[in-house]
């Protein structure tokens, strides 16, 4: 209490001109109808614009949220295509459309948790494993396209094989002409790769688009992997080594979607060479 009437008798003269001038504010604003309107105003926007700045700084930490429900969604939207092409087979329509349809695939969802990008063997952890369906050699696509392959799963996490790894080989054709390669990673940026091992009797424009050939129990056919950046011949004269651009930035990956194929154990089983 001594130290609080020291502090006051110390600061008088400035606590009194506080009061004063308070005091003064509020005759002058209450008796003075235009001083009034003008404060009002002035208020209004230095009200709106720090409650503008708020929003702004919370919509910003809520992204995450969006997009992580998103995400979501739009895994639920491709099962329910999914199913909707089952049943179209089941109720037996033969139009050329459901012909062409892939084999049904199921998806999990998951959220990168741990990623690299400037090694020659490169991997990504996800935040989902053997106890939400998730097994090895299955594949792994973001919303840009193809992203990786499971390589091993414990209950709770996954750690996927990368496209941006030296071991990694999918297999990949040149979207609308049947022409496929291998998709491999030699390092350095990672924006690129090499699709090799393409015929020398290809056909193929700088530009085209490059997908999942299908031929395999990992990924369907068609899931995008890039474009034609470059064309040279392979050390062997007898094929194309063609340069990737990527359309996965693995320097932004954030939800994933596993692959499951329903039937894909016993393909894999029957394809399994002694």
């Amino acid at each position: 209490m001594k130290h609080l009437l020291e502090f006051l008798w110390k600061y008088n003269h400035w606590l009194l001109f506080i009061v004063l001038e308070v005091l003064a504010m509020a005759l002058l604003l209450r008796f003075n109808p235009y001083q009034q309107s003008v404060w009002l105003s002035s208020a209004g926007r230095v009200t709106g614009t720090i409650y503008e700045w708020t929003d702004g700084v919370t919509s910003y930490f809520r992204l995450k949220g969006v997009n992580k429900e998103l995400s979501h969604r739009n895994a639920w939207l491709e099962e329910r295509v999914s199913a909707l092409e089952r049943h179209l087979r089941e109720i037996g329509d033969t139009s050329a459309a459901v012909q062409q349809l892939p084999p049904p695939y199921q998806t999990i969802q998951a959220q990168v948790i741990k990623n690299s990008l400037n090694r020659v063997d490169n991997y990504i952890t996800l935040d989902q494993g053997a106890a939400a369906g998730i097994r090895p050699d299955m594949g792994v696509a973001g919303t840009q396209g193809v992203v990786g392959i499971v390589y091993k799963v414990s209950s709770h996490y996954a750690l996927v094989l990368s496209v941006l790894n030296s071991r990694s080989n999918i297999s990949c054709m040149i979207q609308g002409s049947g022409y496929f390669g291998y998709l491999r990673w030699e390092g350095g940026d990672s924006r690129y790769a090499w699709l090799e091992d393409l015929p020398r009797h290809a056909e193929f424009e700088l530009g085209d688009t490059v997908v999942t050939s299908g031929y395999s129990a990992v990924f369907p056919q068609g899931v995008t992997v890039g474009t034609v950046d470059d064309a040279v011949d392979a050390d062997d004269g007898l094929s194309y080594r063609l340069k990737i651009r990527l359309t996965t930035d693995f320097g932004r990956l954030d939800a994933v979607r596993i692959l499951v194929r329903t039937g894909r154990e016993e393909q894999k089983k029957l394809e399994e060479v002694e």
